[in-house]
């Protein structure tokens, strides 16, 4: 059907191609022209540029130029000419668009086209990289070209001070990590002084890597967090009960959802455990959830799988790159389950003061683009999300890596020893070979077989991710044997040695499919850049858990029906299309999943632009008056409106009611009285109570002095949004953890949650709006005033940097029924633990 499409309509590809090769032909014919230019001369182009920008002419209009004068500033600067093909890409990106481009094709070079273009509209444009490392390197190197251009190039590390941050963003190119990005944009919008925020608004980002960090890296919300003391002993005792059940007797282990939950007897065992009747009543809630955590911790999380321990700290692994994740941690408490489980001090839990995810993020800029060497597969969701097309570049050179078909083995175990002899014979040629691993465990056990065959060989996993560039780079030297967790040192370019084109160019052997097919691809495409040889196959087992999850137990039937012995590989194409059939089913799996992450986010992405919107509002502006009246003004219209119902008649209604609330806000004791409300019609009354609340407010701005009033306007604002903005980010995560058990109910869970989160927007605003209202009629005014933000930066952390260390013990906590240390008399839970 598709192919019948493509005849009629042709491909959307090919056309986009081949309008994009006329201009192609226009910036060569250029070329010569600028050859002749002196080095003044080129730079003077971009004043010229930009000149004609401000008298009307488009970024369209100076493409064929500007891309002209970067091809000629890199021949002189970098002594690299761009090829036809990376004019293409950098059309691609400029039009907004993800460029396809395989392994070695020079995406670092064809991203300055681009960049510099639009780096011309003086608005700062984001090159995102997917690490510090990338960051820096092609920063370093690119920005060679831009600096001989007269452009300024910053980076945006997460070390570097308030002030360096700013001199960064202020740069006309940024180059910098995804989480970093995302994280300064948080903390701009937790600022309390104009001055404190380092991002311009967001104009134009160009991704590195663009699917693993808007496909792969989608899933986990970017977090800013603040600490919360609970008390630790709970996730001691859960743990110690968890090390004593039985699987199958006491719990039950779902492998395709990955999750595992407790049977009749478990949850029996369980309550005679804790001295309780009924382990899922209401009171037992947070007893439950600590079980649930701790039994997830001992059978789901796998130690050098899922995570390492490393100097008494569980350091999380990333599934998809495996690569430690420093300083992230786990969240409801599944941390500090595994961390009790690892009898290590358990951390206390954190609370969430500013969320984000990456689609919401990214979808922030005015225009959009990525590159990678595999988008395709994810093209769908790519265009649903984030409204980017696919456009796949072709390459300077023809691709001659040759695909070996799949081999299928029974065990594990088998598989592991054909992929080692396969190995030990390249080796022995001078055949370099690069080995991609799914986990930690197994790069450990390859390395180990490996050395009892005497290869020497690197070892490249989450472990050792400091030295990986230079590792990776090194895997195409004759002799060279390389393991690699999942794309360890992605980005880095790998050259072929002298002689090993001759001896077929870098191996690539896979140990097992992953869940995404694009990730496969990413490791064949370590092999046959720019035309080299090279060739790629994949060992598999009808034990991988890929297999396991999709029907192994037919094949291994098949297999032992058929006397298959145990190290006999199968080599079918029926095989490997039931595996490719099987990562499309997971691949539309996880779509689905970030698809609902990125729904329920949507919601809190709409009240989030609110409230931002709002605090920019107030921290930009000198005067906040008609903000302030803006908030107050409407207490007076609610109030009446609760107590004066149309459906009464006048003499029901409840003026005392309006009285004594009014009296208690915005207005003090006896400025009001119901006697001057009595016999007056609804909309008279609002009238006659706004302007009575006008008047006091003047009154109390003449008072006071308007200088200060101004400054004590935006103290009180700042901190009541920003401490019900963060109570309410911690409600909407407590309603979205649960939100779920809604469908038993018959209801839409998301319905239920946009609804229930849009009521609790609501009265957080009420909340906001009575909070400012009697600060600002009743609270005394200083005249020294500090504006203070409701999180202290030095307690804050984000899943991307360390968290500060505080071990909380037992021994720091109040007990609920305590007297408060305040000195109030009251219980603690009556209290400040209330």
């Amino acid at each position: 059907m598709l192919g019948l499409v493509r005849k009629i309509f042709g491909d959307s590809n090919e056309r986009e191609l081949k309008r994009m090769w006329k201009t192609v032909e226009y910036i060569n014919s250029l070329e010569e022209q600028y050859s002749t230019f002196s080095d003044e001369g080129l730079k003077a182009k971009t004043g010229e540029f930009r000149q004609r920008l401000e008298h009307g002419e488009t970024l369209d209009d100076l493409l064929p130029e500007a891309f002209g004068v970067v091809r000629e500033a890199s021949k002189r600067v970098l002594g690299k000419r761009h090829y036809d093909v990376q004019l293409i890409g950098g059309m691609v990106l400029h039009e907004g668009n993800i460029a396809e481009m395989r392994t070695g094709e020079g995406k670092t070079l064809v991203g300055t086209l681009p960049v510099y273009l639009n780096a011309l509209a003086g608005k700062g444009v984001h090159l995102v990289t997917v690490n510090d490392y990338l960051a820096q390197r092609d920063s370093a190197e690119m920005s060679k070209i831009y600096e001989f251009l007269g452009m300024t190039v910053g980076v945006n590390l997460a070390q570097l001070s308030h002030e360096l941050k700013q001199q960064a963003y202020a740069c006309d190119i940024t180059y910098g990590t995804n989480n970093e990005f995302g994280f300064d944009y948080l903390r701009d919008n937790m600022v309390v002084y104009k001055e404190q925020m380092v991002q311009r608004p967001l104009y134009y980002a160009v991704i590195d890597e663009v699917d693993s960090i808007l496909v792969d890296e989608a899933r986990t919300p970017l977090i800013i967090s603040g600490q919360a003391a609970k008390s630790t002993d709970l996730y001691y005792m859960a743990d110690h009960f968890v090390s004593r059940l039985q699987a199958e007797e006491d719990y039950v282990i779902d492998e395709k959802m990955k999750s595992v939950v407790l049977t009749e007897a478990g949850v029996e065992k369980a309550e005679k455990a804790f001295g309780i009747e009924n382990l899922f009543d209401h009171e037992n809630v947070t007893l439950n959830h600590h079980i649930t955590q701790a039994l997830k911790a001992h059978v789901i999380m796998r130690r050098d799988v899922d995570y390492v321990v490393q100097e008494d700290e569980i350091i999380i692994v990333d599934e998809f790159t495996g690569r430690l994740m420093v300083g992230r941690r786990y969240s409801e408490g599944l941390h500090q389950a595994i961390e009790a489980k690892e009898k290590l001090q358990v951390q206390n839990e954190s609370m969430t003061l500013a969320t984000i995810t990456l689609q919401n993020y990214f979808r922030m800029y005015r225009k959009l683009a990525g590159m990678t060497g595999t988008a395709k597969t994810e093209e769908e969701e790519l265009k649903k999300i984030y409204g980017l097309e696919v456009i796949v570049v072709p390459t300077n050179k023809p691709m001659i890596r040759q695909d070996v078909p799949d081999v299928v083995y029974k065990s594990v175990a088998s598989k592991f020893r054909a992929a080692v002899n396969e190995i030990v014979e390249r080796h022995k040629k001078g055949q370099p070979v690069l080995v991609g691993t799914v986990s930690i465990e197994n790069s450990e056990i390859l390395s180990e077989m490996l050395k009892k065959k005497g290869v020497p060989h690197k070892v490249l996993n989450a472990k050792y991710h400091a030295e990986e560039a230079e590792i990776v780079s090194r895997a195409g030297q004759h002799g060279a044997v390389t393991i690699a967790t999942n794309m360890a040192g992605r980005g880095t370019d790998i050259m072929l040695g002298d002689g090993v084109a001759d001896l077929g160019g870098l191996h690539i052997i896979g140990t097992e499919r992953h869940e995404s097919r694009r990730i496969d691809n990413q490791l064949r495409g370590r092999a046959g850049r720019q035309g080299d040889p090279g060739s790629s196959q994949f060992y598999l087992s009808l034990e991988d858990e890929l297999m396991k999850r999709f029907g192994a137990e037919n094949i291994m039937g098949m297999m032992d029906r058929l006397g298959f012995e145990e190290d006999q590989p199968i080599e079918s194409k029926l095989i490997s299309r039931a595996i490719e059939s099987a990562q499309k089913r997971v691949e539309g799996n996880n779509f689905d999943v970030r698809k609902i992450v990125l729904q329920y986010d949507d919601v809190m992405n709409q009240q989030r632009e609110i409230i931002y919107k709002q605090r920019r509002e107030v921290i930009e502006s000198e005067n906040i008056r008609d903000v302030v009246l803006g908030m107050m003004l409407p207490i007076v219209d609610r109030i009446v409106e609760a107590h004066c119902s149309d459906a009464q008649v006048p003499e029901e209604w409840d003026l005392q009611a309006i009285v004594d609330y009014l009296n208690g806000t915005v207005l003090t004791e006896g400025q009001l009285t119901k006697d001057e409300l009595w016999g007056k019609e609804k909309e008279e009354m609002v009238e006659y109570l706004r302007d009575l609340v006008l008047r006091l407010y003047e009154e109390r701005e003449q008072a006071i002095g308007e200088e200060f009033v101004r400054e004590f306007e935006k103290v009180v604002v700042l901190r009541a949004v920003d401490s019900k903005w963060m109570d309410h980010i911690d409600a909407m995560d407590q309603l979205r953890q649960g939100i779920h058990l809604r469908a038993y109910g018959g209801t839409d869970p998301l319905r239920e949650y946009q609804f229930e989160g849009y009521e609790m927007f609501q009265e957080m605003i009420q909340s906001i709006q009575e909070e400012v209202a009697t600060y600002i009629m009743k609270a005394h005014v200083e005249t020294n005033l500090v504006r203070e933000a409701v999180a202290d930066e030095h307690e804050m952390a984000t899943n991307g940097e360390p968290a500060p260390k505080r071990p909380v013990t037992s021994g720091d906590q109040i007990g609920r029924n305590d007297l408060c240390p305040c000195g109030s008399g009251k219980k603690y839970k009556q209290c400040h633990g209330a």
